[in-house]
């Protein structure tokens, strides 16, 4: 979606990018066969800064427009409310697929989640907005905005929608909520081995909407996958290549497949290591320096990781939390399949 959003601004047009810091507090009931959890003001800030970066850099800094919707949801009053919820009827709101379904199922949905569509809306109104694009999931949300734009006397958005991309577990649509996601801002080494980890049968979207690749490139691949003359371990590859080069470049994704190499296919570590200093003391409490070396996200993680058995000090998989400094010092710790550091003192 960030790529047609930049192909619009390419042509002139201003792109208004809106952080839905309010929304994000209801969330998007899209898709979903549940009730979301709230989140909070602080926890919605946090993801919206972490983003923010990242989304700006995928976009031209000119003609663009950043909005937040607490700017006018924040700030709406009761009658204010009370008339935005008058636009829609309940039996539109029950003709939504997900909404439908989870009501047949006897499933709970709010009236919090009944309101996100209008919320959503309303941001067209609020920034008059002439074309809105947004997901295949977002096509009703995207409707529901026309609805509000011509009761306020606006001219109707043009509403236009992308594909879903398949998260790596080849099911479920890619999302952070879902842990099944390869990020723009994820190291080369992890970027090739996610795309590696994919279904084979993911690959013709990965192909098609995220390789970057020209669609007679792309296209040949996804021919020759079809015809069973490109081995699918190949195209794999292949697509691995395209996807590092995108977002980094042509060497980086040349490492990132020799290291991949080394890992998987020789058994061995990556040539470079990051190397992490130790915190004093004897013995180590391992999960803290695994939360310290980066491979790891917090110290209740390294613990799971080591139960599991995903934790391996020079080849050998440890099942203690505790272990001397003398035998973690200046050998490789791996965990998982692609996350690797050498402590040193």
């Amino acid at each position: 979606m960030l790529d047609l959003l930049r192909r619009f601004q390419e042509l002139g047009h201003v792109a208004v990018l809106i952080v839905g810091d309010f929304t994000a507090q209801v969330g998007d009931p899209s898709g979903r066969s549940d009730t979301r959890s709230p989140l909070t003001a602080d926890q919605v800030q946090g993801y919206a800064d972490a983003l923010l970066e990242v989304i700006k850099a995928q976009l031209l800094a000119e003609p663009l427009e950043v909005r937040y919707n607490s700017e006018w949801l924040g700030t709406m009053n009761m009658t204010q409310i009370l008339e935005m919820t008058s636009q829609v009827t309940v039996a539109q709101m029950l003709e939504r697929d997900d909404f439908s379904k989870r009501m047949a199922a006897n499933q709970p949905v709010s009236l919090v989640e009944f309101l996100y569509p209008l919320l959503q809306g309303t941001d067209s109104v609020a920034v008059r907005a002439d074309v809105e694009l947004g997901g295949s999931d977002q096509l009703w949300n995207l409707m529901v905005g026309r609805q509000l734009q011509s009761k306020a006397g606006q001219r109707p958005q043009l509403a236009m929608t992308v594909p879903l991309l398949v998260g790596t577990d080849g099911t479920k649509k890619m999302s952070q909520s879902f842990g099944n996601y390869i990020s723009v801002r994820d190291e080369p080494v992890e970027m090739f081995g996610k795309t590696m980890s994919l279904p084979d049968h993911a690959m013709v979207e990965y192909f098609e909407l995220a390789s970057g690749l020209d669609p007679d490139e792309a296209g040949d691949f996804v021919s020759r996958l079809d015809d069973g003359t490109l081995h699918p371990a190949e195209a794999k590859r292949a697509l691995a290549r395209a996807i590092v080069t995108r977002h980094h470049d042509a060497a980086a994704a040349a490492t990132a497949e020799a290291s991949f190499d080394t890992v998987f296919r020789d058994k061995g570590a990556p040539e470079e290591v990051a190397e992490v200093r130790l915190a004093p003391g004897d013995p180590v409490w391992l999960p803290a320096a695994l939360a310290a070396g980066g491979v790891v996200s917090s110290n209740s993680d390294g613990r799971r990781m080591i139960a599991q058995g995903a934790v391996k000090v020079d080849g050998v998989a440890v099942d203690s939390e505790e272990l001397p400094r003398n035998s973690v010092v200046g050998v490789v710790t791996q965990v998982g399949k692609r996350r690797f550091v050498r402590f040193v003192d």
